[in-house]
């Protein structure tokens, strides 16, 4: 089997994929550690989100020769929570609902084309974003997420290493879609200041994610105004507004709505194990399940507001 035949069953599955040469780890490790070094990235951003990557050929297939990443469209999510009589629908932004889920999905497809053939696939732990923007899948846009042709930025990037060769290569330098280049939209939107006017690296210290994302135990900084946030975890001010996005803001697929006594017992931080079975159940279709410890801080702000 070919790259080619490879990638042209994943558009019939409804996805984009790229092939590259193993040989490119050592250029994702370097655009790394190469930015980490001018001091281009916050410190504490680093520690958390981009130094546990794995550059490494991996152990368990020692002969991979390519890397095969794979973009896969998918929707935003609602929660609605009733509050004092009162509805509130918040936004859960694509990828967060089934993420695990879904790359489990995109790695057993690729197993089940690939295995006719004996060839074999092993998760990555690497910075997917930068992987599909130089393999060619995507590009950056302003506000630092991937952008792929046909999905906007409402899309999941998944990555495996294959012992498949490689034929065509279609590495390519770190870049930001030409449409970026003279539109500032998503920088006017962001009220924390963190897309620049200069390039596509976040002022990652200031970005809603980074914080909402938290254990639950933190509080957000002082400087952050309440009316900022805009999901239940994540933010899509960026996203909401920019051209590439157009088709796709009203695309939302999972919703689960959660009663006043719902409402009240997460805001309370009520656990797990004391939760009713039919609660744990809709949060764990949203994949809030495992992070019941943010949602106390994360709501609250919401229904402070209202």
């Amino acid at each position: 089997m070919r790259s080619d035949e490879v990638l042209s069953r994943l558009v019939e599955h409804g996805c984009e994929g790229r092939v590259t040469s193993i040989h490119h780890l050592r250029d994702l490790r370097e655009e790394i550690n190469g930015r980490y070094r001018k001091g281009q990235f916050n410190e504490e951003f680093y520690r958390e989100r981009l130094a546990n990557f794995d550059f490494r050929v991996p152990d368990s297939l020692p002969e991979a020769r390519s890397i095969i990443t794979v973009a896969v469209p998918r929707p935003q999510s609602l929660a609605v929570f009733t509050f004092n009589g009162e509805s509130l629908a918040l936004i859960i932004p694509p990828t967060y609902v089934a993420y695990e889920e879904t790359r489990e999905k995109v790695e057993d497809f690729l197993k089940s084309i690939l295995d006719t053939e004996r060839y074999r696939v092993v998760r990555t732990a690497l910075p997917l974003k930068l992987l599909a923007v130089q393999s060619g899948l995507g590009s950056y846009g302003r506000n630092n997420l991937c952008y792929v042709p046909g999905m906007g930025s409402f899309c999941q990037l998944a990555a495996v290493y294959s012992d498949l060769p490689c034929e065509q290569d279609s590495w390519r330098e770190v870049r930001m879609m030409d449409r970026c280049r003279n539109c500032y939209t998503c920088r006017k939107s962001c009220p924390t200041g963190a897309i620049p006017s200069d390039g596509f690296l976040l002022r990652a210290d200031r970005c809603l994610v980074f914080h909402n994302e938290k254990r639950g135990d933190i509080p957000f900084p002082s400087w952050i105004n309440p009316s900022w946030h805009n999901c239940l975890v994540g933010c899509i001010h960026c996203q909401r507004v920019c051209p590439q996005n157009r088709d796709f803001l009203n695309w939302s697929e999972d919703r689960e709505d959660f009663s006043q006594d719902e409402t009240t017992l997460i805001l309370k931080g009520v656990p797990c194990d004391r939760l009713p079975v039919m609660t744990v159940e809709k949060l764990k279709r949203l994949s809030l399940f495992e992070d019941l410890d943010i949602l106390p801080r994360n709501l609250s702000v919401f229904i402070r507001k209202n």
